[in-house]
């Protein structure tokens, strides 16, 4: 069972942004939005570990990319992009795990004071930058076109309710800040009213060949991953890429052959 923390990110909260709150229980670290809802997790005994089963599928999305993008670590010649930076910890696997360039574009700045003080986000670190502002704004950017070659979306408010940013233009513009071959995965209530009007725009921008879907969890989170221009292997290989992402990341709990046997066509 959660608990409130009356501990507070910054004494003087953004105006009509929510409050950043913080509980722990059992040895983990919550982030809530000024509400009971939970925004991400954090077990500091075991830092690399991902608590919570729905960012663990976001994850999911490393079957679609090529095994040899994620043994570049030395090159860093690939980028992640999240969209809503939660307890950052998608933020440092593919900062500290992948070993790539990483983005974080987030709105509200207790979100990073949080992240940084209590979830582990590097204060400076060359790879890695936190950019405050309006997700919607800055994939139009035209300037960060084609940048991506992994991009999680996880965009929801302090209710929980539906995705900020959810209509076909968006999504277009994620599929623009992708580079070729480069998937996004996007984090969606499958129990919800929206899910089946968010789901027809994340294909009409990607194409229905290009999306996927896995079973949702307990609580409902449906994961949803789109691909641009990616070049699906057999079932044969994409076993392969499930164990060696298994293997790669023990540490962090990622069941990837069990992914492989929840995905289906996202039509």
């Amino acid at each position: 069972m959660l608990f409130r923390s009356s501990r507070r990110t910054d004494p003087k909260p953004t105006v009509n942004l929510p409050e950043v709150t913080l509980s722990e229980h059992d040895g983990v670290r919550y982030l809530h939005l000024g509400t009971p809802w939970v925004q991400g997790a954090y077990r500091p005994s075991k830092p690399r570990f991902i608590e919570l089963e729905y960012i663990q599928r976001m994850l999911s999305a490393l079957l679609w990319l090529p095994t040899e993008w994620l043994q570049e670590s030395d090159d860093h010649s690939r980028h992640a992009v999240q969209l809503g930076l939660g307890a950052a910890t998608l933020t440092r696997f593919a900062l500290n795990d992948l070993g790539w360039k990483t983005t974080a574009v987030e709105l509200n700045p207790q979100v990073v004071l949080a992240c940084r003080g209590f979830f582990a986000l590097p204060m400076n670190h060359p790879r890695l930058s936190v950019e405050l502002a309006d997700a919607g704004a800055w994939v139009c950017a035209a300037e960060h076109a084609g940048c991506a070659h992994l991009l999680h979306v996880d965009l929801y408010d302090h209710e929980a309710a539906a995705p900020v940013l959810d209509d076909e233009v968006f999504y277009a513009h994620c599929r623009d800040l992708l580079a070729d071959g480069g998937v996004m995965a996007v984090n969606l209530f499958g129990r919800h009213a929206s899910f089946d009007r968010s789901l027809s725009h994340v294909v009409s921008a990607f194409g229905s060949d290009q999306v996927w879907r896995l079973q949702a969890t307990r609580e409902g989170n449906t994961v949803l991953v789109a691909g641009k221009g990616v070049v699906v292997p057999d079932r044969e290989a994409l076993w392969r890429r499930a164990e060696y992402l298994e293997s790669t990341f023990k540490a962090q709990g990622l069941p990837a052959k069990k992914w492989l046997r929840m995905v289906r066509p996202g039509p």
